[in-house]
């Protein structure tokens, strides 16, 4: 996708303020600019930046709810209740599952687990799951990154005698279910003062007030924070404040001893021996545990995180994997044929939203064609298949558009909904797909900014190769873990030359491989801008071009620099 590069800039303020911290903490001014950007104006804000400290997490009885929710879970402890641990069929509601499950099984046995299956109860608390329970004596259920709108489902479960703490981080209604423990800092009368926590970070915050009320050492958790660090990567929540902490303790735990079930998931991807980020975990670590719901259950990937034996969790992460696989296959055929329609509704592609539908549509799936379309196409985006008399749906947003409002404003065609700004799911009577996509379309027309239908590219810094020492790539590797509101930044040079040597690579020759050279420097940069060989012919021209990019590791060969090429376009002198 050709982006627009917008070159962010800086007060005199900031340059002068950026200058003094670099001196003070010993950083090149261009990286001491993007702490400033980023409100960090202090060395002690810096070092905290830098060096996140569990110590500083907040005080998890600041939440809403929580004195009551832990006060419930100790009662059903002592009386030797079962407990039930239930969560979604994504990412963030098996780990949170696995996380909890994990942390309680080592206290209490009269515990399992619940994962709905997608297709047959659909998504968040279901009556045939509320039936089981009773079946099988639950008293309390810990639901989990679901159950913030369950409240039929909720008052059904309560003729039964059964309780639930919702621990949820999707918008509420006004109206609550009647649980005993609602947990979600999204809610208007919470003032717990991090709004922003996935379904699984909601899940350790429990156990964190839960261990606190039991004089449990917090060091019990350490070992499942890689649990948080998968959530906060594959849920795109923003990486800052309390998920930068867990994330990057998280991502610390994932390298150096991840539990059994994610250590199996990281041997079948093939990434041994080198170090994981969150990239990592949202191209090739999430995708797996998710793949199992998409097509066939979700509770097979918790099975596999739970797992204590590493050969039991080595044959089931490899059983997964063959989910993925398939999961792919299925995915590109969707894609192609959500492409084809949009193609030939040439109205469609110039409107300011997409919404497709198919009755033979894969419902675990649709989520990840409605992001690709997104991508392609930068507009707010639904797809929806039909489920008997039903359609139901996965959305996803583009830069700042509220996409739950858009939602949340044709509220009387659905039969169900929920989400966030950037992502979520929708039910509705078939016959009700035209009228909502006309609405829907008309909120989008009316909110949404041009800009916000472009790709945007923020270019941080203009720099020259000879500022990419390895001093600045150690230091700019401080600032990870990266995603949301702490974006890997991007850098710009300009009037770059192919050094002679570039080529196009890949099994369809989609990317090029570069060695570029500009006229500060002496040094050859190395280089790869994947799926751009369209540009070839002009890096070969011997004429000059900027490229806008990220300063990574090369993976092939460690200790080297590598730039992974966003976008290229010519020199101004050269257009």
């Amino acid at each position: 996708m050709q982006s627009k590069w917008n070159y962010l800039r800086q007060t005199n303020e900031q340059e002068i303020e950026a200058k003094e911290l670099g001196e003070k903490i010993n950083i090149s001014t261009i990286l001491a600019t993007l702490l400033i950007r980023r409100g960090i104006k202090t060395e002690s804000a810096a070092k905290r930046f830098f060096r996140p400290q569990l110590s500083d997490l907040i005080n998890p009885f600041l939440m809403k709810d929580m004195d009551a929710a832990v006060d419930r879970l100790n009662d059903a402890m002592g009386r030797k209740e079962r407990i039930m641990v239930y969560g979604d069929y994504d990412v963030d509601g098996c780990t949170a599952v696995a996380l909890v499950y994990k942390f309680l099984r080592q206290f209490y046995s009269n515990i399992d687990y619940y994962i709905p299956d997608r297709y047959d109860e659909g998504y968040g608390l279901s009556k045939k799951s509320i039936d089981f329970a009773r079946e099988t004596d639950v008293k309390l259920i810990i639901i989990l990154d679901c159950g913030i709108k369950a409240t039929e489902e909720i008052v059904y479960a309560k003729k039964y005698g059964i309780d639930f703490i919702i621990c949820d981080h999707h918008m509420p209604d006004e109206i609550l279910p009647p649980a005993v423990a609602i947990l979600n800092p999204k809610r208007e009368d919470d003032s717990f003062p991090f709004k922003e926590l996935c379904g699984c970070c909601v899940g350790f915050k429990f156990m964190q007030a839960f261990a606190k009320n039991n004089s449990i050492p917090f060091t019990r958790l350490i070992p499942l924070l890689d649990f948080c660090a998968v959530s906060i990567a594959a849920d795109l929540v923003p990486v800052v404040n309390e998920n930068r902490i867990l994330a990057f303790h998280g991502l610390k735990q994932l390298n150096q001893n991840p539990n059994i079930g994610l250590k199996a998931i990281i041997d079948v991807c093939g990434l041994n021996n080198r170090e994981l980020s969150m990239t990592d975990i949202m191209f090739k670590i999430g995708p797996r545990i998710n793949a199992s719901g998409r097509m066939e259950s979700g509770r097979e990937s918790v099975d596999l995180l739970v797992e204590r034996d590493l050969n039991e969790a080595l044959k089931k992460a490899k059983h997964i994997d063959q989910y993925n696989d398939k999961r792919k296959d299925v995915d590109r055929q969707m894609t192609d044929e959500a492409n084809q329609i949009v193609a030939r509704l040439e109205s469609q592609k110039h409107q300011s939203s997409i919404v497709l539908y198919d009755e033979n549509w894969n419902k675990g799936v649709i989520g990840i064609v409605a992001s690709r379309l997104t991508e392609i196409y930068y507009r707010p985006t639904v797809v929806l298949t039909r489920d008997e008399d039903f359609a139901t749906g996965s959305a996803r947003s583009v830069a700042d558009f509220d996409l739950y409002e858009a939602i949340k404003s044709c509220s009387d065609l659905m039969m169900n909904f929920g989400g966030h700004t950037y992502a979520a799911g929708l039910t509705m009577k078939w016959e009700n797909v035209k009228e909502f996509r006309r609405r829907f379309q008309e909120y989008v027309d009316k909110h949404i900014r041009p800009e916000q239908m472009e790709h945007v590219l923020d270019i941080d810094s203009i720099i020259d190769f000879k500022d990419i020492t390895k001093k600045f790539h150690n230091d700019l590797a401080r600032f990870a873990p990266f995603g949301p509101e702490n974006p890997k930044p991007f850098f710009c040079t300009k009037n770059v030359f192919d050094f002679g040597t570039s080529k196009v690579v890949g099994r369809e020759q989609e990317h090029i491989k570069l060695e570029l050279v500009d006229s500060k420097s002496n040094s050859v940069m190395n280089g790869i801008a994947f799926g751009q060989s369209a540009s070839v012919r002009y890096i070969k021209s011997k004429r000059s071009f900027d490229i806008a990019y990220t300063v990574e590791d090369n993976v092939f060969k460690r200790g080297t620099i590598q730039l992974q090429i966003e976008d290229i376009r010519p020199s101004e002198s050269e257009s």
